[in-house]
């Protein structure tokens, strides 16, 4: 079973009209979880001009994960949403400015480019880091949400620890499924994968993995229409339905994983950014640049393979480093060019 996670106690409200201290500035950044935050930290160290937009959710996915055992510098964990409150104020120290906004468009045709926020306020930005993150495909039920962070996760390398000896269910047929599947049998007793169809999507090396290990077991042909639990016992079973059958039964277990994949919250940015066919926005090896100078993308909005805090936090340091550097070309070329 997860930790109680605390609830959004940022002393946030959404604001109606941000005020700003700038008409331009240096960098802009969205969102504001690990890579967004590290980002800002860079940045406002650098005496850059810096802003940010929490959108949604702030502190994006981390504030929903309750313990944080593998980020490094805290040996017995850490809260997600204090280790976010952390780096916001971190960041803040450093000049960054944060609102609780949301950005509607940006466009960047000239420059510099003019962010649009969904209030009808408009600035300008030399530079523009996207943080805005991916969200976990969910299976829409009520328990799901309710759970969530307490015996629901999207993320077992993140949370498999906290399950040993337990039986849990993973759901999904593609490579997400069978990789988290196979990553749980190493902390859970028993692992079943609840599949929709007869047959796997999953690449063919994936599927022999997952098919010979033997704490693996199987539910074809089989969906999940409900999540049982509370938050101080976690997810205590679920019902199953068969398909073929339509029968619907309670299958005991204490945890469930989605592994039916991430969407990346790039739908602001239209054809402008070039992105790949499930909407990451591609960046240039070895880098966080993106088809648009000025432009960078950091954490999970370009990168669906790690897909863990400390590697957003990295990327977010990389995305500050290259607006840095792009600032200053920019500036000493408009210097000499006077």
């Amino acid at each position: 079973m997860l930790l109680e996670a605390p609830s959004h106690t940022f002393g946030l409200a959404r604001e109606t009209m941000p005020n700003l201290s700038q008409e331009i500035y240096d960098v802009t950044i969205m969102g504001t979880g690990p890579a967004g935050l590290t980002a800002a930290i860079y940045t406002g160290r650098a005496d850059l001009k810096t802003v940010m937009f929490e959108g949604d959710l702030p502190g994006g996915q981390l504030t929903q994960t309750s313990e944080v055992e593998n980020y490094p510098g805290f040996e017995r964990g850490i809260v997600g949403m204090n280790l976010i409150n952390e780096m916001r104020e971190q960041a803040r120290r450093f000049g960054s400015e944060i609102h609780f906004a949301m950005i509607k468009d940006v466009d960047f045709s000239q420059r510099p480019f003019t962010v649009n926020l969904d209030d009808g306020t408009s600035f300008k930005t030399h530079t523009f880091i996207i943080a805005s993150g991916a969200s976990p495909r969910k299976l829409g039920l009520e328990g799901e949400s309710l759970l969530w962070g307490n015996g629901v996760s999207s993320c077992a390398t993140c949370d498999g620890f906290f399950f040993k000896d337990q039986e849990i269910v993973v759901v999904g047929g593609g490579d997400s499924a069978m990789e988290e599947a196979t990553f749980l049998t190493k902390f859970a007793s028993k692992v079943t994968i609840v599949h929709r169809r007869d047959d796997l999507r999953a690449s063919k090396i994936m599927q022999d993995r997952a098919l010979k290990n033997p704490k693996i077991e199987w539910k074809y042909s089989h969906v999940i229409t409900a999540v049982h639990g509370n938050k101080q016992d976690g997810v205590t079973s679920l019902t199953l339905k068969n398909t073929k059958t339509d029968e619907e039964y309670e299958f005991p277990t204490n945890g469930l994983f989605l592994g039916i994949g991430h969407t990346p919250n790039t739908s602001i940015f239209g054809e402008e950014l070039e992105m790949d066919d499930e909407g990451y926005i591609k960046t240039a090896p070895d880098s966080t640049k993106t088809n648009i100078p000025g432009v960078f993308a950091v954490g999970d909005v370009q990168d669906k393979v790690y897909r863990q805090a400390i590697t957003a936090a990295g990327t977010g340091c990389m995305g500050a480093l290259e607006a840095e550097h792009y600032l200053a070309e920019l500036f000493d070329g408009e210097a000499a060019a006077e």
